[in-house]
């Protein structure tokens, strides 16, 4: 059985990250020549076409995009095989990528990576605070934080907490719409979506019963500090964690409702790229995160 060309599959996930031969091989310190030889040689090999090429433009194919993900987790998993063998490879040093939801990464996160480069001043992070879901393999992230039910998929996934939510609205809207006492009446109300949890709102009761129903209103958004404004101004109710409506509901400009009824917990997850190595950086970071936001008790 003929080994894998490995040193073609590095340098096709090398052109597809910079998009051009010239591109990739001053990134990886090669010949331009050798670069465009191993993508021939590679395409070659699997018989098709891995880019588009013109005289202004190299685009990935579609089966090159299918194997651009391929190709760089294979060399994600060299490099962290040689990084462990290393003498040094206990040594937390070098940087890290991590990507985590916009508000919980300012008010939550950031001070513990703040502590985390304290105690590690060799280790480097780039926090990337987006409400949008990346692909933290495609995107060539370490370690993201998501805060939602996860679908099946190859990524690592640990759960670390729940998250409390609240469903808010402000005091002058429910004087002017009144107060709901069950989940079904919430289809009579202005109803402000939270999109970066998905599904419908659900709900459990004092006594075990469980309500479900879907949010429409008259506003919607990927970033729940982008509903209060909104709710403050008396538009309509919305389901949103405690770090996003603490403050208002402090300074009582909102409140909360629905008291008999629990909406359903959404947890904090800690997501990693399939492969089970990984740099002693990234396993100093997971088990400092892990530590100190963990469901306490």
């Amino acid at each position: 059985m003929a080994l894998p060309d490995l040193e073609a599959w590095a340098i096709f996930a090398a052109v597809a990250d910079a998009r051009s031969f010239s591109g990739a091989a001053d990134a990886i310190g090669v010949s331009k020549a050798t670069v465009s030889k191993a993508v021939s040689r590679l395409e070659t090999r699997l018989g098709l076409s891995l880019f588009h090429r013109t005289s202004r433009r190299l685009a990935l194919t579609e089966a090159g995009t299918d194997l651009a993900e391929r190709a760089r987790a294979m060399v994600a998993q060299a490099n962290a095989a040689e990084e462990s063998a290393r003498a040094g490879a206990s040594v937390a040093a070098g940087r890290i990528r991590m990507a985590v939801p916009m508000t919980f990464g300012v008010t939550n996160v950031a001070p513990l990576v703040a502590d985390f480069l304290v105690a590690h001043p060799a280790v480097e992070i780039e926090l990337h605070l987006s409400d949008a879901r990346v692909d933290i393999v495609a995107e060539g992230f370490d370690v993201a934080l998501r805060i939602a039910d996860l679908p099946d998929s190859s990524l690592r996934a640990r759960r670390l907490c729940r998250i409390e939510a609240h469903l808010v609205a402000a005091p002058a809207y429910l004087a002017a719409h009144g107060t709901p006492t069950h989940p079904s009446q919430l289809a009579d109300h202005r109803l402000l979506g939270y999109t970066n949890i998905t599904g419908p709102w659900r709900f459990r009761g004092r006594d075990g019963s469980d309500f479900s129903i879907r949010a429409h209103g008259p506003l919607a958004a990927n970033s729940g500090d982008a509903l209060v404004p909104a709710l403050v101004r008396g538009l309509g109710i919305a389901r949103l964690p405690h770090f996003i409506v603490g403050e208002e509901l402090a300074a009582g400009s909102l409140v909360t409702i629905l008291h008999d009824w629990s909406p359903a917990p959404v947890s904090l997850h800690l997501l990693t790229p399939p492969s089970a190595l990984r740099p002693a950086r990234v396993e100093a970071l997971i088990a400092f995160i892990a530590e100190r936001l963990r469901d306490p008790g």
